[in-house]
């Protein structure tokens, strides 16, 4: 995948990233599609993963992408159902999905607009950009609470377990995408600073580890 390539959408089913892939393709847009399943239980970054497949397009192409999810939007909320299960969400549960925008896709968050107008709501271009700001604030604070996961990596990692070194360095060096494209390390500057050092003892460990294991066994 090239470096500046970034996760733009996430969904849970393949079936959803094939069509976002299939709208983008034809608007030449070049995608990738990967899933964000981690190697290891996903309560190393103190939160369950929910959406697990990702498409992924370069940077430069995110604005006209946008523009284009956008528009398909607008199509589609002219054939919408009274019955569309939104119409039931309170103002607050609507404001809740313009600012989460990452966890909807484009119809409910444009719908969710709609809706609140209709309502004699206030919703503007400057409210949805401040809306946006704040969440990608919120998203780029590092994961906190991995004081176990610091412990065990030194532990294995003193033992010579390759484990350790996994451990130390997913903690250094681990980053997680924003919704606007933007990369961020995962973990906070103390933790990461704990990683290095794991994956380093690890490396130093692991040959002792090894020679110990073929001698015991001469």
């Amino acid at each position: 995948m090239s470096e500046n390539y970034s996760v733009f959408r996430k969904y849970p089913t393949l079936e959803q990233v094939k069509d976002l892939e299939s709208l983008l393709n034809k608007n030449n847009i070049a995608t990738e599609i990967a899933d964000n399943i981690p190697p290891v239980d996903s309560s190393f970054s103190g939160s369950t993963l929910q959406n697990q497949y990702e498409i992924k397009i370069a940077l430069t192409d995110f604005e006209k992408a946008e523009k284009i999810l956008d528009e398909n939007a607008e199509n589609l909320i002219d054939e919408v159902d009274k019955d569309h299960y939104l119409f039931s969400f309170t103002d607050d549960e609507l404001y809740e999905i313009l600012l989460k925008a990452d966890e909807w896709n484009e119809f409910d968050y444009k719908l969710a607009q709609k809706i609140l107008i209709q309502r004699g709501k206030s919703v503007d271009t400057e409210l949805l950009k401040a809306l946006k700001k704040q969440r990608i604030e919120l998203l780029a604070k590092p994961e906190e609470n991995q004081k176990s996961w610091i412990m065990a990596g030194y532990i294995f990692a003193i033992l010579g377990g390759l484990l350790g070194i996994f451990i130390g360095y997913s903690l250094w060096t681990s980053k997680k995408s924003l919704p606007n494209g933007q990369k961020v390390y995962s973990y906070n500057e103390k933790d990461r600073a704990h990683g290095k050092n794991i994956f380093y003892i690890g490396l130093i460990m692991l040959p002792f580890y090894v020679i110990i294991r073929i001698l015991t066994q001469l």
